[in-house]
């Protein structure tokens, strides 16, 4: 067997016999892994709650021949307690683990998805952040990080520019945003573009720190609907989180 060291985000767990828990986390340096948390189930386990979805620990791994490493020690590095004990804030950060979960591979490291991931959750425990943007930003910034960016500032059916064309429609499956004569997919406002924009131009912290836009619920819905199509699925956590009107 081989002792490995990495540190990793708790994607999500399961249960394995009576007292152990496979655990699924995004690491630094190998991608998505799945280990084996021997007797964390038990009352006298000392380190189980360690390695509960949202927490950020440095690991030490057993791997042996199998698919499944063996999780030697766990220690916290971010275990997020303000994030915890917001219910907004912990249904924005499990719908960014559920993403997560789906764009990792297994032994195909990603260690930029990893820091943006790590990066995100730190923003949304931070108690003076308002939590409603912080999971759409992540989407659009992890679209972008796919390879998967949106056009924003033309109709990327027609390709005429927005001083040519009034984009009023967005499709991911386009491309991103439409014109009157090519629309189709969602509607969308000036305004949420011009926040689209912001949060994939630099601008997030400027955003983030500034009011709630009032079209802060549309933002959210069309970063959701374009990160769901991109990874074909239905996001449930994202579904239940601050800010998405359905």
């Amino acid at each position: 067997m081989t002792l490995l060291r990495d540190s990793g985000v708790v994607l999500r767990t399961y249960r394995l016999g009576e007292a152990d828990r496979i655990v699924v986390l995004v690491t630094e340096t190998r991608g998505k892994v799945r280990a084996v948390a021997k007797g964390v189930r038990k009352t006298t386990s000392k380190w189980g709650a360690r390695l509960e979805p949202l927490s950020h620990v440095a690991l030490l791994l057993w791997q042996g021949r199998g698919d499944l490493a063996v999780v030697n020690q766990a220690e916290v590095i971010d275990h997020f307690p303000e994030l915890r004990g917001d219910l907004d804030r912990v249904a924005s950060g499990l719908s960014m683990l559920e993403v997560v979960d789906q764009l990792a591979q297994e032994g195909h490291p990603d260690p930029g998805l990893y820091r943006m991931l790590v990066g995100a959750l730190r923003v949304l425990a931070d108690a003076r952040t308002d939590p409603v943007l912080v999971a759409p930003a992540f989407f659009l910034k992890a679209l972008a990080h796919e390879g998967a960016e949106p056009v924003l500032y033309a109709c990327a059916s027609c390709g005429r520019p927005e001083g040519e064309a009034e984009l009023v429609a967005f499709d991911l499956t386009e491309g991103g945003t439409l014109c009157r004569e090519c629309r189709r997919g969602r509607a969308v406002s000036s305004d949420a573009l011009q926040v689209v924009r912001a949060l994939l131009g630099g601008a997030l912290g400027r955003v983030l720190a500034a009011p709630r836009p009032a079209c802060a619920g549309e933002v959210a819905s069309l970063a959701t609907e374009a990160m769901e199509g991109h990874v074909d699925r239905r996001l449930r956590a994202a579904h239940t989180a601050a800010g998405l009107t359905w």
